[in-house]
C-alpha cells in the first residue's frame, strides 16, 4: 500500500485543528476562535465520530474503516490527491460510466483510459489485461450499479480486477440500494485495495445535504482523514443524516414504492411506438433509446418534464429517473403523445 501513496501524502504534516488537541464536549471553549453567541457557533466534529458509529452499526464495519465526505464527489477528489502524481500517473474508466471521475482527474493532471463496456455495458476482461501491470495506473473505477446504464457489473469480472490489479479498486455504489445484488461491503475485509463508494443522495433522499461515504481499510482510511479539510462535513448536515438513519422503515418503504414504480414505467414504456429499447435497470432510473432521443428530450422539456439527455454517450438515449405516481403517469401521458 505505502508504493501507491504519493510521497508527498506520506509525509504531509496534516492540519491540527482545535478538536484534535481538545476532545471533550463540556467546559468554556476559547480555543477556536468562535463566535461566543448563536445557536451553530461551534465548529462541527471533523470525525463525525457519532454518524460513524451508526453506520458501524448498520453495515457491520468497523468506525475506522469509515470516511464521511462533502458528497462523494469530495470522496473521488481525495482519492487522486493521495495516490495519484499530476502529471505523472493514470486512472482507467470504464465509460459509459459517471462523468466525474473523469472530471476529477482533469482538475487533478491525472490521464484518464478509457476502455469501452461491451454492448450490455459489461467489463470484459481481455479489455483490460493489458493495463494490470502498468505501474503508472494507480486506480480503476466501477460503478455498479452504473450510470448512466442502470446495470450492475458482473461480481465475477470485479473480482478478478482485484485480485490481479495492484493498483486502487473503487467500486462506486451510489445506487446499491436499490438493486437485489449485494454490496461489495460484505466482503470488504478480502481486499486490501478496494474502496466503497455510498451516499446520502439517492435511496435516503437526502442529495441537497451532500454526505457520501467511504469503506476500506484503516490505512486508507486513516489517509482520507489526513488530506481532507478539518470541517469537511458541517453539524447540520451531520445530524440530519443522523435524524435519517434513525427512521430506516420510513427509507425502505420509499425504496419499495420506487422499486414498483420502476416496473409500472418498463411495462408501460413498451407499449409507446417511439421506444427502441429499455436498458435493464438496478438504480431509480431507466436508460432509453427512442427512434430520436433529441427529440423526446427537447419535446419533454417544452411540456416541463425534465429528463436527461444521454444521446451524447448512448445514441439516441434519454435517462429517466423514477418519480412519483403521479409524476410516472405524466411522463408516460406526454411521451405517448409525442412519440
Amino acid at each position: 500500500m505505502k508504493n501507491l501513496i504519493r510521497n508527498n501524502i506520506k509525509n504531509l504534516q496534516p492540519y491540527a485543528c482545535a478538536r484534535d488537541e481538545y476532545k471533550g464536549d463540556e467546559g468554556i471553549f476559547l480555543d477556536a476562535n468562535e463566535n461566543p453567541f448563536g445557536e451553530n457557533n461551534r465548529y462541527p466534529d471533523p470525525y463525525q465520530k457519532e454518524l460513524k458509529a451508526e453506520l458501524s452499526k448498520i453495515k457491520n464495519v468497523e468506525t475506522n474503516q469509515i470516511f464521511i465526505g462533502n458528497g462523494s464527489d469530495e470522496v473521488i477528489d481525495l482519492l487522486y490527491r493521495i495516490f495519484c502524481n499530476p502529471g505523472k500517473d493514470k486512472v482507467i474508466v470504464f465509460t459509459p460510466t459517471y462523468g466525474m471521475y473523469e472530471v476529477s482527474a482533469g482538475i487533478n493532471d491525472v490521464e484518464v483510459i478509457k476502455i469501452p463496456l461491451t454492448e450490455d455495458f459489461q467489463i470484459e476482461k481481455v479489455s483490460y489485461d493489458a493495463y494490470l501491470n502498468d505501474e503508472t495506473i494507480k486506480v480503476m473505477f466501477i460503478c455498479s450499479p452504473n450510470n448512466p446504464t442502470g446495470n450492475s457489473i458482473d461480481n465475477d469480472e470485479i473480482e478478478d480486477i482485484l485480485k490481479r490489479f495492484k493498483g486502487i479498486v473503487f467500486i462506486d455504489e451510489a445506487y446499491i440500494d436499490f438493486s437485489t445484488k449485494e454490496s461489495w461491503l460484505k466482503r470488504l475485509n478480502e481486499f486490501p485495495n478496494l474502496i466503497i463508494s455510498q451516499t446520502f443522495s439517492k435511496a435516503w433522499g437526502l442529495a441537497a445535504v451532500r454526505v457520501g461515504i467511504a469503506y476500506s481499510n484503516e490505512e486508507i482510511i486513516s489517509y482520507y482523514n489526513k488530506v481532507k479539510p478539518p470541517y469537511n462535513v458541517s453539524k447540520l448536515n451531520q445530524e440530519c443524516v443522523l435524524e435519517a438513519l434513525k427512521n430506516s422503515k420510513k427509507q425502505e418503504e420509499e425504496i419499495s414504492l420506487i422499486l414498483k414504480e420502476r416496473t409500472k414505467l418498463v411495462e408501460a414504456l413498451k407499449g409507446i411506438n417511439g421506444v427502441v429499447k429499455i436498458y435493464p435497470s438496478d438504480a431509480n432510473f431507466l436508460l432509453i433509446e427512442f427512434q430520436d432521443g433529441n427529440a423526446i428530450y427537447s419535446d419533454l422539456i417544452e411540456r416541463k418534464i425534465i429528463t436527461r439527455n444521454r444521446s451524447s454517450v448512448v445514441k439516441n438515449t434519454v435517462r429517466i429517473s423514477i418519480g412519483t405516481k403521479e409524476e410516472n403517469e405524466k411522463l408516460i401521458k406526454e411521451i405517448s403523445l409525442i412519440s
